[in-house]
Parts: structure tokens; C-alpha cells; sequence
């Protein structure tokens, strides 16, 4: 399912990475950097080197996709497979983001990915949601990917601050963005797709300087 989870973004933000996620993916620990194999978590990005190359991996561990392909998000989208998807999605979205913008000579901070991340989650779930209930407006995700989010607490001060950022920005940004895409006006619905585009291809301090970031619901 990660090929359509690459195409669904790819699609939404009109911005082709060039390469499928598949090539780069890894889903054993021990295809892990030594270092990373006790301490990875369920997704990770690493940077896999060799004395002749060096090449971008996507891990997502075996058991997480197995579960997905027993429950499908991409045919019912629930509680029973969301965290899974969640999981999966931010993956996909690391490798999406990181290689459109090297397409592009762009650096990319963590920041900005996490951010990046944090809002692929609600926008992808909010497409599935509305495709699979189009008479449901899910007014309940943001609660439950913002507000009863938590960041691990056995991560070091550092890292829980950048989290805790990219989830601060990223939750008022797609409070905003819900505002629009509920909206009765076809123009402000419209609004909301180039607005996101817009984003997508912002660097980290415009990312978290732009309105929609600043300004709460």
C-alpha cells in the first residue's frame, strides 16, 4: 500500500518526487544501521552507507504492513488501522518530501519535515474519510492526531522539543485548514488546495511563520 500512500501525496500537493518508495524500502531491523537496530522505532528514514555507496532507506517494520494489508486503510479507514497508517503514511512522507526537494537542490531541516509530516497525516486522512463517508465531515481527526497526541517521554529534552513544534504549527495550520475545506463557499474550498500547495514547498521558518500557524481557531 505504499505506492498509493506516495501517489495520494504526490497528487494532493502536485509535486512528483521522481522515485518510488518501494526501492528504498526496509522492513527488518537488521537491514538497519547497527546502531539504529535496538533503538528504531516502527518508521525511521536512515541514511544506509557502504565503502561504495550510500543510499536512503525507508523502514517500516514487517509487522505494521501486515497488519495494514489484513485492514486496508485504503478501503475502510477506522480506529481498528489509523495508528498503522499513521505510521506507514509518516514514513512515506519523510522519503516523498526529502527526495522532491533534493529534485529541487533544496536542504530540508527535521524541523520542517516533521511538520511536513504531522500535516500529510491529517490531509491524507481527511481524503480517505470523505471518500469513503462523503456524507461525514471528520471533525473528530484533528482531536484525535493533535490534541491526544504525546511525545515520548524517554527521547532526550532536545528532540521532544522539536515534536512538540512541529505538532504546535502543524495543529493550528490544519485548524485552519479544516475551517476551509468545511466551508460553504466553493471559492474557500478551492483556496484550500492552493494554499496547501503553497506550503508544501515553504522552507521551515516560512512554514512556521505563515498565518495559518499563527493564528488559532
Amino acid at each position: 500500500m505504499l505506492q498509493p500512500l506516495q501517489h495520494l501525496l504526490e497528487t494532493i500537493y502536485d509535486a512528483r518526487s521522481g522515485r518510488d518508495v518501494r526501492d528504498f524500502l526496509l522492513t527488518q531491523r537488521h537491514e538497519l544501521p547497527t546502531e539504529r537496530q535496538d533503538a528504531a522505532l516502527d518508521e525511521e528514514v536512515v541514511l544506509i552507507e557502504s565503502p561504495r555507496e550510500a543510499f536512503l532507506g525507508v523502514y517500516i517494520d514487517a509487522a505494521v504492513l501486515e497488519r495494514l494489508k489484513a485492514r486496508d486503510p485504503f478501503q475502510s479507514l477506522s480506529g481498528a488501522n489509523i495508528a498503522d497508517f499513521w505510521t506507514a503514511l509518516e514514513g512515506v512522507s519523510h522519503f516523498t518530501y526529502l527526495t522532491w526537494n533534493a529534485g529541487h537542490d533544496r536542504g530540508v531541516s527535521q524541523l520542517e519535515l516533521e511538520l511536513q509530516a504531522e500535516v500529510d497525516k491529517y490531509v491524507a486522512s481527511w481524503w480517505l474519510l470523505r471518500r469513503q463517508h462523503p456524507q461525514h465531515w471528520p471533525r473528530e481527526l484533528h482531536h484525535a492526531l493533535f490534541s491526544r497526541a504525546h511525545v515520548d517521554a524517554a527521547l532526550d529534552h532536545a528532540r521532544q522539543g522539536l515534536y512538540a513544534a512541529a505538532t504546535h504549527h502543524a495543529a493550528r495550520f490544519c485548524a485552519r485548514l479544516e475551517s476551509a475545506l468545511t466551508s460553504n463557499r466553493p471559492t474557500l474550498r478551492g483556496m484550500a488546495v492552493s494554499v496547501l500547495r503553497r506550503f508544501y514547498r515553504m522552507g521551515s521558518l516560512s512554514k512556521r511563520q505563515h498565518r495559518w500557524c499563527q493564528v488559532s481557531t
